[in-house]
């Protein structure tokens, strides 16, 4: 039996997918500002306390591979109306959390189901359609970084204000509760056609994905080494700009978040872009600013001006490097458009997390060049994939074999 056709739905709310996307990735982030307020509460210490940090991380990753993959078949608006639910509930637990493993639990549970920006992502990109994927998939890409940015200045200025740290996770609870009267009915009732696949039979496909589409290896090598990169710089900043001659306080590391805004704001370009001159011509540039971001604060390591002009240049890279890695990967076809982002962002996180311990490991046995050294070699494995690559076709060029998520018979997988 032929499937059904897709279901009319309402024009397609970017803004409201973007806002979206910004209040419940910022349930990942927000609590990390509030960590110290928290072991003094909760009368733990600050490296117990770390542990919601991990919790959030973990939970978030567990939930794009367990939670993500249901939105290529489940009804997408109760699928968005459940998890809503659960995170507000979780988020309301952890408010109200009366020792450190009741926050941990709840922290750990939140972010499972919090996962829906990697769902409405691959939403946005399938009801664009070719010709505005990659501009769509920007803007709802720059409500992300926002959110992630924002997110730790509002929890901080929120606790500030009304001396709990408890009263963040509850502005977040009602932020995340509030989008369930207007989000579920914006959304049609699924991604791609009805289909029988099991749940179990959705992740055992995933690595099949990986092995047949070549544009979701290059995406996601691609993802791996750049967020890797960024991961390396982020996670031993802080350290730097403590240790001398800078000798700044643990708040300057935020106050960099908060400076990086403007890149985060150009990195939207990269939508248009890539469906104008695809998806590896924005990587290349992307790659560019990247090592150039790091070549800057690696060589200039005493100069905050020059620290806060490589951290631009790093988020404009890395941003618009994700950016047209996922326009690359919804080309493939909308029914398999969220488990393709699954294994996107799978490969992405897990380049992260490599990132991150390798980049903790360096700068205390060898400093900051070392570190960023190893960051620019992760730059550097992305250069050849690049330039490997097929030239790519931009988006606006539709591909009527990719509309079921097939491959073209006896035609090397080029890009879309």
């Amino acid at each position: 039996m032929a499937p059904r056709p897709l279901a009319p739905t309402r024009p397609l709310n970017v803004p409201l997918l973007a806002v979206a996307g910004a209040v419940t990735v910022a349930n990942i982030y927000f609590p990390q500002p509030l960590l110290a307020a928290v072991a003094h509460g909760l009368d733990v210490s600050e490296r117990t306390a770390g542990l919601i940090a991990s919790a959030a991380q973990i939970g978030y990753a567990l939930g794009i591979l367990l939670l993500v993959p249901l939105a290529d078949t489940a009804r997408l608006r109760r699928l968005t109306s459940v998890l809503l639910a659960l995170t507000s509930t979780a988020l309301l637990v952890a408010a109200a959390a009366p020792d450190v493993l009741t926050l941990t639990l709840a922290t750990l549970a939140l972010s499972t189901t919090t996962v829906l920006p990697q769902i409405l992502t691959p939403v946005a990109a399938v009801l664009a359609g070719p010709g505005r994927r990659g501009r769509v998939v920007g803007l709802v890409g720059l409500g992300l970084t926002l959110g992630s940015t924002l997110s730790r200045t509002v929890s901080g200025t929120v606790t500030d204000a009304s001396g709990s740290w408890r009263v963040a996770y509850g502005v977040a609870a009602v932020a995340t509760a509030a989008l369930l009267l207007v989000l579920p009915r914006r959304l049609p009732e699924r991604l791609g056609p009805s289909g029988h696949t099991s749940y179990a039979g959705l992740l055992a496909g995933l690595p099949r994905l990986l092995a047949v589409h070549r544009e979701l290896r290059i995406s996601a090598l691609l993802g791996a080494c750049v967020f890797a990169a960024f991961s390396v710089f982020w996670s031993v900043l802080a350290f730097h700009l403590a240790a001398p001659p800078l000798g700044y306080g643990p708040g300057a590391a935020g106050l960099f978040g908060l400076l990086t805004l403007p890149a985060a704001l150009l990195s939207a370009a990269a939508g248009p872009l890539a469906d104008r001159y695809g998806a590896s011509a924005v990587n290349a540039g992307s790659l560019a600013c990247t090592g150039l971001g790091l070549a800057l604060a690696g060589l200039t390591p005493s100069s905050p001006t020059a620290l806060v002009a490589g951290a631009n240049l790093l988020v404009v890279g890395v941003s618009s490097c994700q950016v047209a890695n996922q326009a690359r990967i919804f080309g493939i076809g909308r029914a398999v458009a969220a488990r393709v982002n699954t294994v996107f962002m799978l490969a992405t996180f897990g380049g992260g997390a490599l990132g991150s311990l390798a980049g903790s490991w360096l700068y205390t046995a060898y400093g900051w060049q070392a570190a960023l050294l190893a960051a620019g070699a992760c730059v550097a494995v992305a250069g050849p994939v690049v330039v490997a690559a097929r030239p790519a076709v931009p988006s606006c060029v539709r591909d009527v074999t990719r509309e079921a998520g097939g491959i073209r018979p006896r035609i090397p997988q080029g890009e879309s």
